[in-house]
Parts: structure tokens; sequence; C-alpha cells
């Protein structure tokens, strides 16, 4: 008596990837999350290789893990896939100290953030 498996999420032309606990903000991460959306998945890849932000690295290999699971998990098609949703969200926040002038202190948040992105299949334009 085992439990049910649990129902999935993303529809049958779907495949996506989740990176956790990424150390950068999400306001920067979102930046290039709105430069790949929408977009097909070898020119996401080629706006992610020349750019020259420092999260567009970690999101490249995301895109390339969704990638991967869509051809290997779902039988999807590379040459069809385009990056439907990227969400970025909030993680946690490490509080840090820093010394200031007179016996103050001042805090230092150094935010975290998750990124998840969605590829979906076209359909025919027949």
């Amino acid at each position: 008596m085992s439990k049910k498996a649990t129902p999935r999420k993303l529809a049958a032309t779907e495949a996506g990837a989740t990176l956790r606990t990424l150390r950068i903000s999400p306001r920067k991460l979102n930046l290039i999350a709105g430069m790949i959306r929408g977009k097909h998945v070898s020119d996401a890849l080629d706006h992610l290789m020349f750019s020259r932000k420092r999260s567009a690295k970690a999101v490249y290999d995301l895109v390339v893990s969704a990638i991967s699971n869509a051809e290997n998990n779902h039988g999807l098609d590379m040459d069809r896939l385009y990056v439907a949703e990227a969400h970025v969200g909030k993680g946690l926040v490490m509080k840090r100290f820093m010394a200031r002038a007179r016996g103050r202190g001042a805090k230092i948040l150094k935010p975290f953030s998750q990124i998840s992105v969605v590829l979906r299949e076209q359909r025919d334009q027949a």
C-alpha cells in the first residue's frame, strides 16, 4: 500500500527545470529571465552565452537542463521548443553585520533567489 503518484503539473508538451538557492538578487536575476522569455531555445542560449551578466551562466545551465529533461524524459523535439515561462522568486536572505563609525553597525542583506524555466513545444501552424 504505497501512496499514489503525484500527477504531473505540466502539460504533455511541456518540460521544465528549477534552480534553487542561487546567490544573486531576484531583481538582477529577473533581468536575465526577461531576456529569454518567449524566445526559441537556440536564441535564448545564444543570448545567455554572450551576456555579460554574472548570473547568465547559471541560467544557461538551467535552460540546457530543461532541454535535456524535455528530450530524455518527455520525448519532445528540441527544434520546436521555446521558453514559455521563466519565473524568479525570492529565497532566503543571509543577514550580515558591518562595523561602522562611533560604535554603530550596519546591516548587510545577502539575498538568494530561485528560478524556474518551462519549455513548451510549438504546435504545427498547419
